[in-house]
């Protein structure tokens, strides 16, 4: 009993060999990187010296460098300012400003930094961004989760035959990019695993992408075949990321680290697709901003089974889908649902053909995806 034991001593943790061994030196420099940057973060400070302390960080926040971030690991963010690289933390007032967001600061973001010496500094603020790609957390999807921040052009690489091509999910990387105000780029690799392939899935892969190609072609998106293993499409590839900032994203195993590493001349870490579930498995674990010698930079991320829309209710799903809207002028009813009424135009021109079965798919199944969300909320 501690309170009549006078022999009771609190327990103390001592580091040891031990964790060094099982635990690597990593870890520990790691604790030793984060006592010391927690000393100079003055978050600890009781809220009247926050107040002054804020006055006095937006008075001067002008005068402080501004770099752009290249990386963030566990417990740094790297900033690159002026060709040197800084290993940040973020200041303490800056991170009760978190709301609704998973992380406030992104790979792309350009921030001002006060640096606290030859190569470690303190984020004070973070600069507005021009565009963004998030997506709502995996777990509470109540949670923005950004992932790349002021960038023109999201190529949103998907493949075919392994894993199989998924366009409901290349719809929804099409809206979050429209949304965050880029330009979507449909990459379409490994397709040198459907040539000359008798097997009734690659026959059938086959067939969904050549309908693929002409359904989106509809709609106005530039799309690169293209194979990372015989180097088919990397030309084209290359010429639209010249002098432009992109972000490759999508599902993982999809081959987003080896496209990188064919257009870089770098050595990403790439993973196997598993051969029974057709699933990637995740090798890049954060995103990392990679300069292109060809003029621009483009951004590697971390692939996902899921994607779940940001902030976007049922209601607005329709003006992302042009040839739904324009068949739409034509119903009957002017709050058609376009899935069950009478002399629908939208169901008729998916019915003749004018419309793609994939996309008018993709367009329900998004409805019914949010619709449950909101329920839920």
């Amino acid at each position: 009993n501690k309170d009549n034991d006078n022999s009771y001593m609190p327990k103390q943790w001592v580091g040891c060999d031990v964790e060094a061994e099982y635990m690597g030196e990593e870890r520990k420099q790691s604790k030793e990187d984060r006592k010391r940057l927690s000393k100079r973060d003055r978050s600890k400070y009781k809220k009247t010296d926050q107040k002054m302390l804020k006055k006095a960080e937006d008075s001067s926040d002008d005068s402080l460098p501004t770099g752009r971030v290249l990386s963030i690991k566990s417990q740094e963010i790297i900033v690159e300012y002026e060709g040197k690289i800084y290993r940040c933390m973020l200041r303490g007032i800056l991170k009760k400003e978190r709301n609704n967001m998973k992380n406030l600061v992104t790979v792309g973001d350009m921030v001002r930094f006060e640096p606290l010496n030859e190569n470690e500094g303190a984020i004070t603020f973070v600069n507005p961004r021009k565009s963004v790609l998030s997506r709502a957390d995996n777990l509470s999807r109540r949670k923005e989760h950004l992932i790349a921040a002021n960038i023109d052009q999201v190529l949103i690489t998907a493949s075919v035959v392994n894993p199989p091509l998924k366009p409901f999910l290349i719809d929804r990387y099409i809206i979050a990019t429209q949304k965050g105000n880029m330009n979507p780029v449909l990459i379409v690799n490994k397709v040198d695993l459907l040539e000359n392939n008798e097997d009734p899935f690659v026959l059938e892969e086959k067939e969904l992408y050549e309908e693929f190609l002409k359904a989106y072609a509809k709609s106005g998106f530039p799309i690169i075949s293209i194979s990372a293993e015989t180097g088919e499409g990397l030309e084209a590839l290359r010429d639209i990321m010249k002098d432009k900032s992109s972000v490759f994203s999508g599902q993982s195993g999809v081959g987003k680290s080896s496209l990188i590493n064919k257009i870089t001349g770098i050595d990403l870490t790439v993973g196997e697709t598993v051969s029974h579930t057709k699933k990637g498995a995740h090798t890049t674990t954060s995103a990392q901003l990679i300069p292109l010698s060809f003029g621009g930079w483009c951004i590697d991320t971390p692939g996902i089974k899921s994607f779940g829309l940001w902030n976007l209710t049922p209601e607005e799903v329709e003006p992302y889908f042009d040839e739904i809207i324009e068949a739409g002028h034509h119903c009957k009813f002017p709050d058609c649902s376009h899935r069950h009424e009478k002399e629908c135009a939208v169901i008729a021109a998916v019915e003749e053909g004018t419309i793609s079965i994939i996309r008018y798919a993709s367009y329900i199944a998004l409805l019914d995806t949010l619709a449950e969300e909101h329920k839920r909320r």
